[in-house]
């Protein structure tokens, strides 16, 4: 069987097909950005918005669930009080958010 004539059918691809064929992907990766990590990060301002004016008082949850009133914020440490005399420390990026904050999932 000879090739060579299958071979002279073949022809480079030029740049409209290169184009054409990079359009779709890059066009699903902007509706991903948009509808996923543009929320994500507004999402991720808020709490650090939140976590940075914490004051005695707020009612807040950790990332592990745990909820609990602010007794104290020292610096990267916030003392929470979780039962009668009960406190905990935790580092100020365990705060997910404040307790009656809405879920944003659902």
């Amino acid at each position: 069987m000879n090739i060579a004539p299958l071979i002279a059918q073949v022809q480079p691809a030029g740049l409209a097909d290169i184009v054409s064929a990079l359009a779709l992907p890059a066009l699903v990766f902007l509706v991903f950005y948009v509808v996923w990590f543009l929320p994500l990060r507004k999402r991720q301002k808020q709490v650090e918005q939140v976590v940075a004016n914490l004051q005695r008082g707020d009612r807040v949850v950790t990332n592990g669930g745990i909820f609990g009133e602010v007794v104290r914020a020292e610096g990267p440490v916030v003392v929470l009080k979780i039962a009668d005399n009960v406190k905990i420390r935790v580092r100020r990026v365990a705060i997910a958010g404040l307790e009656d904050e809405p879920d944003q999932k659902g």
